[in-house]
C-alpha cells in the first residue's frame, strides 16, 4: 500500500471485509472464538461485525446467529458489480443476435445459493417465446443456467449448500439427489454447456454455456430456451444451437478479458 493508502486506510472495514470474505468462502463463523483467532480479531469485535452486516443486509443468521452466510444485501451488491464489470452491456447484442439467429429467447442468470436469478433477456418476434423475464428466480440444480454455475462450484461447496435442502422434481429428468446432481453436473462441465430437453419443462429445450471474467472465473451463464422438438440430441439443429450457445458465451467472456487456458 502507498503511504496515502495507509494514511487514509481505516482498521474496521479492513476488519468487515476479511470477514467478509471468510463467509464468502464458507466460513460460517459457528465458534467465534476460533474465527476471532484465524482473522486476527477481538472476539468482541467480531461479534459487533456480525450483527453491524447483518443491519446492513451484508450477512445473514442460518440458524439465530450460531452461523451465517452472505445475505441478499451482498448479492444485490454482486449483481450491480456484474452490471459495472460491463457483463449486460455486453451481453445484450450478443444475445440479441443469437436470439434473432435461432428464433429462440436468451437469458443471462447468476446463481444466488439455490437459485438463479435473470439478469437479462433477449426474445426473437415471435409468439414462441420465454415467458422469463428480468429479476425471475428458478432453481439451480433444475435449470441449464443453474446446472453451468453449480458445476463450476468447488465440490465442498456444491455439498454445504444442498446438504439440508430437497432437490424438487419438475420433471422425471430432474435429478433429485444430491448423487445425481453431482454425476450430472460433472457431465455438464466435461462437455462446457447443459443440455435440457424436457427436464424442467415439458416440451420446453435449453442449452446454457458459462461466461468467464478476466481471472477465469464463472460469473454467468448465457442460455437460450425453446420448443423441445429443436432441442432434440443429435439433429442438425441441436448441433446449431450448441455451438451458437457456446460462441455466444465466448464472445462475452472474451469481452471480459477471458484468456482460454
Amino acid at each position: 500500500m502507498t503511504d496515502a493508502g495507509t494514511q487514509y486506510s481505516v482498521p474496521p472495514v479492513h476488519r468487515a471485509f476479511r470477514l467478509l470474505r471468510h463467509i464468502a468462502q464458507g466460513g460460517q463463523c459457528r465458534n467465534a472464538s476460533a474465527t476471532a483467532r484465524e482473522l486476527g480479531l477481538n472476539r468482541t469485535t467480531l461479534i459487533r461485525l456480525l450483527h453491524s452486516l447483518e443491519a446492513e443486509g451484508m450477512i445473514e443468521s442460518l440458524d439465530g446467529g450460531a452461523s451465517w452466510q452472505l445475505g441478499p444485501g451482498m448479492i444485490a451488491l454482486a449483481a450491480d458489480a456484474l452490471k459495472s464489470r460491463n457483463v449486460i452491456r455486453l451481453a445484450q447484442p450478443v444475445m440479441a443476435a443469437l436470439s434473432t439467429s435461432l428464433g429462440l429467447s436468451s437469458h443471462l442468470g447468476i446463481l444466488d445459493r439455490r437459485e438463479i436469478i435473470y439478469l437479462l433477456r433477449e426474445a426473437p418476434n415471435t409468439h414462441l417465446v420465454s415467458n422469463v423475464r428480468e429479476g425471475s428466480r428458478l432453481p439451480a440444480h433444475a435449470t441449464t443456467v443453474g446446472r453451468v454455475l453449480l458445476a463450476h462450484l468447488p465440490t465442498e461447496a456444491l455439498r454445504q449448500l444442498y446438504s439440508d435442502a430437497a432437490l424438487a422434481s419438475y420433471t422425471d429428468k430432474t435429478a433429485t439427489s444430491l448423487d445425481a446432481l453431482e454425476q450430472q453436473l460433472a457431465s455438464d462441465k466435461a462437455q462446457g454447456h447443459a443440455w435440457s430437453y424436457g427436464n424442467f419443462e415439458a416440451g420446453i429445450g435449453s442449452c446454457a454455456a458459462p461466461i468467464f471474467d478476466h481471472r477465469g472465473m464463472v460469473i454467468a451463464a448465457l442460455n437460450v430456451t425453446g420448443p423441445m422438438a429443436q432441442f432434440e440430441p443429435g439433429t442438425a439443429q441441436a448441433d446449431r444451437i450448441r455451438t451458437s450457445v457456446m460462441q455466444a458465451a465466448d464472445q462475452i467472456s472474451v469481452g471480459l478479458g477471458y484468456q482460454a487456458r
